[in-house]
């Protein structure tokens, strides 16, 4: 018999939660998602506002404190128990690999998940685009250039930041996890989350209110801001995002925890 992993023991509890919210309360989900997207809308937008008005201080400023203000938007998202799609890239995997879920119904878990983040991402990122801090932008401000140059990057550095981002995502998951102090737990989020923001690396789910908070605040003017642009980095993000998240954190982990030997997580 394999020794008990404390963490995994955590996250079959959490798919199991996931599981028996979708089956007996499919609205609820989708609510928990589209809520995922307004606490990561608020995260982008302050993060995105501090880092305007740092940028017109310091060059470089403004990438630092975007940075720092954005990683409480994971913060949110976890103590309000909201369903994120890069999170659950993680659990399904691990699911399915444990045999805790089926393929078809970890499927649905997390294509819903990633449907209503779209809902709610492009919602909550139209609203706040029409609030004070995004009315009346210069064209080459800290935002606007911020997204330009997301859409300007290559499909292979767009598909490697994406798995470099959502390793880092769901590093700070499985560490809070560990974690009983919720100083200590809100800590680590944020300087964990710091590293992927400060990067600039690709994270799917967050880049939809962030281009669409974009797209509505400059009138659609951004340079390089096409169907087909936003198309290709959300493609390629997402291929990235589930390789970090889902095969080298997920199926990683899970199959260095079904080991014989005390050694596990």
């Amino acid at each position: 018999m394999n020794p008990v992993s404390p963490l995994f023991e955590k996250i079959d509890t959490s798919i199991e939660k996931k599981v028996d919210l979708i089956e007996k309360s499919y609205p609820r989900y989708a609510l928990r998602a589209i809520f995922a997207c307004m606490f990561l809308g608020l995260g982008t937008a302050v993060a995105f506002g501090i880092g305007m008005k740092a940028d017109h201080i310091a060059p470089g400023l403004g990438k630092m404190l975007y940075a720092f203000m954005f990683s409480w938007s994971l913060v949110m998202i976890l103590y309000m128990n909201a369903e994120l799609g890069t999170s659950n890239m993680l659990y399904m995997t691990v699911g399915v690999y444990r045999k805790r879920i089926g393929v078809p119904l970890a499927l649905k878990i997390l294509f819903s998940c990633i449907l209503f983040n779209l809902i709610g991402g492009v919602l909550f990122g139209f609203l706040i685009a029409h609030t004070g801090p995004f009315q009346g932008l210069e064209a080459d401000n800290f935002f606007f250039t911020s997204i330009a140059a997301k859409l300007d990057k290559s499909s292979i550095q767009i598909l490697v930041e994406g798995m470099f981002a959502n390793i880092v995502v769901n590093t700070a998951v499985l560490v809070s996890m560990r974690m009983k102090d919720d100083a200590g737990k809100v800590a680590a989020i944020i300087f964990i989350i710091f590293i992927f923001a400060f990067l600039g690396y690709e994270h799917v789910i967050a880049n939809f209110p962030a281009f669409t908070m974009a797209f509505v605040a400059s009138g659609g003017t951004i340079e390089g801001m096409t169907v087909a642009s936003v198309l290709h980095n959300l493609f390629f993000a997402l291929i990235g995002n589930y390789i970090g998240g889902g095969l080298v954190m997920g199926l990683g982990f899970a199959w260095l925890n079904n080991s014989k030997s005390s050694y596990v997580d």
